[in-house]
């Protein structure tokens, strides 16, 4: 269970670059809303035992379960559908023993895991890209991708499909079923954005469909937009260097306005981006960089194919959501409800990423031996 490891293979670098990030997130938490910020820093303290104690626990152990955790990752998704609590109009929440958390969250690091092995074990039966493999592939990710997108939860679906795929990429799928998969996901896509620009499109609830158009849109849809304008205003009004944390009362600041809601959770980055403006940002934007190349530089060493695809699909998470996050608040990508990682204000993601950056590291402690 607990390998005799070396402890100069501990890659110290990843894991205070991700232990910063989540502290630096609890400060800037707490200038935006100081009743909350107590709770991310427990969830803070939690996440550092969970990566410490991930970091020296075999993941081969826990791969060896996948089918369990599959299992167990379903169960909760359902259990969302059919005890769930409502907030904005979705169930993404369940409540188990007085603790309230989102397992859509947890379903990314579940299905890291389990495609890891699940994908190692294809390939190490030559599997990967015969059409068994393929629709065998399909039916395991479809199956909770399905149950997210009912919550409803359109934006986690997309990058949990993202995640996904590039995994299945990595594992060794050939470039010729590629090239026929895109020629077929295209002209999907394409009629997809045709349609649901249609008023009586019945795929999107209201307001996903207002997320959209009003990217497409943006002068006939301003509901989903007027917060990312906000969002821009704010990340603008910092400038070079940042209004500081705490502005003076005679400082214009859209943090002190409230023109940015819940700023301490999926908009986050535009309170980093008008405390510590362009500079800051940009730090931040490479700190993130970083743990994503620390994720794949463990990947490229990792001793096995499973432990390669846990340390690539991690980095993924993390650098997919950080993208698609940052480019909702800067008003590059519709409007979506994706936390930024290790940032935003909320437990189930900051334990969700805290669990695949210990995996992480108990790889790159079992990297291989030249």
């Amino acid at each position: 269970m607990f390998k005799k490891l070396s402890i100069k293979n501990y890659n110290f670098i990843l894991l205070i670059l991700v232990l910063a990030c989540m502290i630096f997130g609890v400060i800037v938490i707490r200038s935006v809303k100081e009743e909350i910020y107590m709770k991310q820093a427990i969830g803070v303290g939690l996440g550092l035992a969970i990566m410490l104690f991930l970091s020296f626990f075999d993941y081969h152990i826990i791969c060896n379960f996948y089918n369990v955790i599959y299992l167990v990752g379903l169960g909760l998704l359902f259990a969302v559908i059919l005890v769930g609590n409502d907030g904005g109009g979705a169930k993404r929440w369940v409540d188990i023993g007085g603790i309230i958390f989102q397992p859509s969250e947890l379903e990314k690091i579940i299905m890291i895991v389990f495609l890891a092995k699940f994908l190692s074990n294809l390939k190490e039966n030559d599997e990967i890209n015969t059409f068994r493999g393929i629709v065998r592939i399909i039916i395991a990710v479809i199956i909770p991708a399905g149950l997210i997108v009912v919550e409803p939860d359109l934006s986690t679906t997309i990058c949990f499909l993202m995640i996904m795929a590039t995994m299945v990429y990595l594992a060794g799928l050939s470039y010729r079923l590629i090239v026929t998969i895109l020629l077929i996901l295209i002209p999907i896509g394409s009629i997809f954005i045709w349609y649901v620009q249609k008023p009586d499109q019945k795929l999107l609830d209201d307001y996903q469909r207002n997320r959209i158009m009003s990217f497409i849109y943006p002068s006939e849809y301003s509901e989903g937009g007027e917060q990312q304008e906000n969002s821009v205003l704010a990340i603008g009004s910092g400038e070079v260097y940042g209004k500081g944390l705490y502005p003076e009362e005679n400082v214009a600041s859209v943090k002190n306005s409230k023109l940015v809601s819940e700023q301490q959770t999926d908009f986050i980055f535009s309170a980093i981006g008008e405390a510590f403006g362009f500079v800051g940002s940009v730090i931040i934007i490479g700190i993130i960089l970083i743990i994503v190349l620390q994720c794949i530089r463990v990947a490229r060493l990792a001793r096995d194919d499973c432990g390669r695809l846990i340390a690539m699909g991690v980095g993924c998470l993390i650098g997919y959501q950080s993208f698609i996050n940052i480019g909702v608040t800067t008003q590059l990508l519709p409007n979506t409800g994706l936390p930024l990682p290790m940032f935003s204000y909320g437990l189930s993601s900051l334990l969700s990423i805290a669990i695949g950056i210990g995996l992480v590291l108990n790889v790159s402690l079992q990297k291989r031996r030249y």
